[in-house]
């Protein structure tokens, strides 16, 4: 069984040298490439000062020459700081500030952003023959390189920056062990096999893309796809000419795709598609019909955070649900919803997640108060999650965060609730909500991102939302903004949200 994610290429480069691993545009490497660039890889970060337990930090957005550095900077213990190059200055630096990286990579061969952040760095060449154009420069000569563990999955593999729902970024440090036990889950619940050729969109600076699309995908020894940037017109493209068979994104890529295809004269198909993921955030019961019904296929979906790797519970694909449900916990994967004392709460009744298994992380790099804050007695991990679990099957419902909690009059608001009853009206794309306090009370605020051409006035939203919602539920206001804030993953980013709110002199009346 592999153990460490650069055992995925040389497993694979012995049993099938000579098939493709990677598609980027007209471009092919085949597994026996990709090893061999590894090793060579991995022998000139080494050159370059690269020591084991140093921090790298690579800038860039998904190509081949990012999947090469995934597996080249694990393999000699280097920690890899994935960051997203469309990133500002201040965001990239508050990072480096952070991770304290002794290299910065730059991938300029896919990215125009990656390129204007390695010019003000003043970076050199760094060749990687063959695998696209990159930069690199020294970030910090001084920086002293961290301790490894006696066991070697049990060593930290990359240093992953939170989007987080304060706005601040917390290093999370996950470690071999935890990416290949998601890894060969991914293999599994997927049912992929070599043959299979994946949808590679999902950024590759982001958990999800990382270990579900890029160490998931491969250690099957399937082939991936590689696009830079999510438009709908190459999502498309893709589905429908480059043969993918398994496509995994965020609902917001969805709805974007289905409205791409609305305003389209020709005829979509996908024929060799077989398999749908969404993660990342809330799937709306309406979108997942509407994407089911163009596909013909059960659209999956699952729970998870970055501090686990990210997978915690996934939906499986011989048992399709429309209930709402982000399905049942993976193996060897334990969850349990408590109350505010860490008691169980009954099957039905909602209370925190929290979340034990071999995938959690080893903590946040340089943040010991951080990291005790969230992790319990018995290896426990509080997630700041709410959720409830059916007693039929176990089945985890997500109902909202912790800190995102609305207490209205005394009553709890879940804002994905009230998200998921806003997303169901034709005219909008996707909503998010957040509770702004007034004197005594709080109350609900809902900002709404419309379809294009659509007309809904907020009054009409408010009426609309009213016919399903309880009154304490309902939105005190709605604010139509031309797009809502999102990282590159597709999340929501409410904590910029929250800058767009305007304090009301007193609580709005319930009807």
């Amino acid at each position: 069984m592999l153990r460490r994610l650069e055992e995925i290429p040389a497993h694979w480069a012995r049993l099938r040298a000579d098939h493709p691993v990677l598609h980027e545009g007209e471009s092919t490497w085949t597994w026996r490439e990709l090893e061999a660039a590894r090793a060579t890889t991995a022998r000139r970060l080494q050159d370059q000062g690269v020591r084991t337990g140093d921090r790298v930090m690579v800038v860039g957005e998904n190509c081949a020459a990012m999947v090469l550095l995934l597996f080249a900077l694990p393999s000699i213990d280097a920690w890899t700081v994935n960051v997203n190059a469309r990133l500002s200055a201040r965001e990239l630096d508050a990072i480096a500030a952070h991770a304290r990286p002794r290299r910065v990579i730059y991938l300029t061969g896919a990215s125009p952003a990656a390129r204007n952040h390695a010019e003000r760095r003043g970076a050199g060449r760094f060749d990687l023959e063959g695998w696209g154009e990159a930069l690199i420069s020294a970030a910090d000569e001084a920086t002293a390189a961290e301790p490894i563990d006696a066991d070697p999955p049990a060593r930290v593999a990359a240093l992953l920056y939170t989007t987080g729902t304060t706005g601040e970024p917390k290093g999370v440090m996950l470690t071999h062990r935890g990416f290949m036990h998601i890894a060969r889950l991914a293999t599994e619940l997927r049912g992929l096999v070599p043959g299979d050729r994946v949808y590679g969109l999902l950024p590759f600076t982001h958990v999800y893309g990382m270990a579900s699309v890029v160490y998931g995908s491969l250690c099957s020894g399937a082939s991936l796809d590689l696009q830079a940037r999510f438009s709908p017109e190459a999502m498309a493209h893709a589905l429908e000419h480059r043969g993918i068979t398994v496509c995994q994104g965020v609902p917001a890529m969805y709805a974007k795709l289905l409205e791409h295809l609305r305003t389209r004269s020709e005829p979509f198909s996908a024929s060799r598609l077989r398999f749908l993921y969404a993660g990342g955030a809330p799937l709306p019961p309406a979108l997942q019909r509407n994407v089911e019904a163009l596909f013909g296929l059960p659209l999956s979906n699952g729970y998870g955070l970055t501090e686990a790797s990210p997978t915690v519970t996934q939906t499986r694909r011989d048992r399709p649900r429309n209930d709402g449900s982000v399905g049942t916990p993976l193996p060897e994967v334990e969850v349990r919803i408590v109350d505010a004392e860490g008691r169980d709460r009954p099957p039905g009744e909602s209370g925190e997640i929290w979340v034990r298994g071999p995938n959690l992380m080893k903590g946040y790099y340089r943040d010991a108060r951080a990291t005790a804050a969230v992790m319990r007695e018995g290896g426990w991990l509080a997630t700041g999650d709410i959720g409830h679990r059916e007693s039929a099957d176990g089945a985890l419902f997500i109902d909202g965060r912790l800190k995102e909690l609305i207490i209205r009059s005394g009553f709890n608001v879940f804002p994905v609730e009230v998200e998921s009853v806003l997303n169901a009206h034709p005219d909008v794309s996707q909503s998010a909500v957040l509770g702004r306090p007034v004197e005594g009370n709080e109350e609900v605020v809902a900002f709404v991102e419309l379809k294009p051409g659509a007309s809904a006035t907020p009054a009409a939203l408010v009426e609309f939302a009213a016919r399903s919602l309880a009154p304490y539920k309902r939105p005190s206001e709605v604010i139509i903004v031309t797009a809502l804030p999102a990282a590159a993953s597709g999340k929501i980013l409410k904590a910029r949200l929250r800058s767009l709110l305007t304090r009301t002199p007193s609580p709005t009346p319930l009807r």
